[in-house]
C-alpha cells in the first residue's frame, strides 16, 4: 500500500497558546509529511470536554466534542502526541481525553478508537529530561488500551531554546531525530496496512 494513503492524526496534550508541545506536534506534522503520510493537525483546544464522570454519559452520553475527537481518531489510521509533563506524568487534559473516547458507544467494539492503531510519543520540556518520564506513563496507558507504541520516541530538553520564532526545530540533533521518528512510524503504520502476502 502506497503511503500517500496512510492517515495519521497529530496533536498536543496541552492547550497553552505558546505551548512547547503544540510547536512540536506541528513540527512533527511537517516532518511526518515529508515522510508521504496525510497528516492531520487537532489543537485539544476545539474539543473542550468536562471531566469524565460515569453518572454524566450515563445520563447524556458522550459530549459531543468527546464524539468529534473520537471520529477523528477513528479515521486515521495512527497518532502522533506531544505531551507534556506535569509533575512526573502526562496532563490530566490529556487523560479526560483519553478516557471519554476510549468510552464505547451503541454498537461498538470496546476501545474501537485506540485498539490496533499506531501512534509515535513525543515531548519538549524546560527540564533536562525532556518530559520523558511523562511518555513513560503515557506509553503504559496507551499499551494498555490496544495502541502499538514504537520504540523511538522524541524527549526535547531545554525547550525554551529549542524553537525559533516560527517555531520550527533549532538544533540539528532535534531534527533529525524527529525526521527518523517520522519515519520509523510510517513504517510500523503502513506495515499494518499492507494485505498479507
Amino acid at each position: 500500500m502506497s503511503d500517500s494513503k496512510l492517515k495519521i492524526l497529530v496533536f498536543a496534550g496541552s492547550t497553552r497558546a505558546d505551548s512547547y508541545n503544540r510547536k512540536l506536534a506541528q513540527a512533527a506534522a511537517a516532518a511526518l509529511r515529508r515522510s508521504g503520510a496525510h497528516v492531520s493537525y487537532a489543537g485539544l483546544k476545539d474539543y473542550p470536554m468536562p471531566l469524565y464522570e460515569g453518572d454524566v454519559e450515563a445520563a447524556h452520553g458522550l459530549p459531543e466534542t468527546a464524539k468529534a475527537f473520537k471520529r477523528l481518531l477513528l479515521t486515521h489510521d495512527a497518532f502522533v502526541i506531544a505531551s507534556p509533563e506535569y509533575n512526573g506524568s502526562f496532563p490530566a487534559l490529556l487523560k479526560n481525553v483519553i478516557d471519554w473516547t476510549s468510552r464505547p458507544e451503541p454498537g461498538e467494539k470496546p476501545l474501537a478508537a485506540f485498539r490496533g492503531k499506531t501512534a509515535a510519543l513525543l515531548s519538549a520540556s524546560p527540564g533536562q529530561g525532556g518530559g520523558q518520564r511523562g511518555l513513560r506513563h503515557l506509553r503504559e496507558l496507551l499499551e494498555m488500551i490496544g495502541v502499538s507504541v514504537i520504540p523511538a520516541q522524541l524527549a526535547i530538553p531545554r525547550a525554551f531554546e529549542a524553537f525559533d520564532a516560527e517555531g520550527a526545530l533549532v538544533r540539528a540533533e532535534d531534527r533529525n531525530a524527529l525526521a527518523r521518528m517520522a519515519s520509523d512510524l510510517v513504517l510500523a503504520a503502513g506495515e499494518k496496512l499492507r494485505p498479507a502476502a
